[in-house]
Formats: C-alpha cells, sequence, structure tokens
C-alpha cells in the first residue's frame, strides 16, 4: 500500500517562493515514478516535475522549467518541490503522484517513466498554492 502526504503549500505574492513536500511510503516498484502534479479550476490535471527514482532525466514542464527544483531526500523518503519567482497562473492544487516504471519498447532492459495522470495509481490528498498579483 502506498500512501503519500503533502505539505507546505500556502498563499505567496507573486515573486516569492514555496516548497512543497511529499513524504512517501509503499513498496518501491509503485513508488519507481515520483511526480509532481497540479491542477487549477476547469483545467486538466498537468505535470509538472517528476523523476525515476531510479535514475534518469528530470522531467519539468516547460511552464515551470527553469524556477521549479524537485528533489529527493532518500533518508526521509520525501520528495520536495522548490517553487521560486511564484507567478500568478501557478495558483492551483498541487498533487504528488507515485507510479511503476515503464519498459523502453525499442530496449527492454531500460525503464522511464511517463509524465501522464493515467500512469498514476497512487496520489496523495492536495495541497493549495495560490500566488497573488
Amino acid at each position: 500500500q502506498v500512501q503519500l502526504a503533502e505539505s507546505g503549500g500556502g498563499s505567496v505574492e507573486a515573486g516569492g517562493s514555496l516548497r512543497l513536500s511529499c513524504a512517501a511510503s509503499g513498496d518501491k516498484y509503485s513508488t519507481a515514478c515520483m511526480f509532481w502534479f497540479r491542477q487549477s479550476p476547469g483545467e486538466e490535471r498537468e505535470a509538472v516535475a517528476g523523476f525515476r527514482t531510479n535514475g534518469g532525466p528530470t522531467y519539468y514542464s516547460d511552464s515551470v522549467r527553469g524556477r521549479f527544483t524537485i528533489s529527493k531526500d532518500n533518508r526521509k523518503n520525501t520528495v520536495h518541490l522548490q517553487m521560486t519567482t511564484l507567478k500568478p497562473e501557478d495558483t492551483a492544487m498541487y498533487y504528488c503522484a507515485a507510479g511503476p516504471e515503464k519498459r523502453l519498447p525499442s530496449d527492454r532492459t531500460r525503464f522511464y517513466c511517463e509524465s501522464i495522470e493515467t500512469e498514476f495509481a497512487y496520489w496523495g490528498q492536495g495541497t493549495q498554492v495560490t500566488v497573488s498579483s
């Protein structure tokens, strides 16, 4: 059983910073891919950052690249999302998500994570981030 618990959301002015945390528990297979998603009212849930816990490139969406940094604390089994230079359009509910990795069709010995909502079976309850102009 995988459990994810987010914390760290809040309200800030534009240009400010926040750090979100996701405390994860569960088997390594189900938490091989750890991502942050966000969803604004009336919008689809989108991946903003993520990584494969066994290594590989880190994913950032175009809208947050250069401003957000995802990291992990292996000792505490926690994933962080450091958000800087926040903009009003970053306002959303932020969710931590975990899921298994996938094999590359062209090389079955290699694995990757896909930044698609349906690839993640486990979700936290969400934490609200509000950025005022």
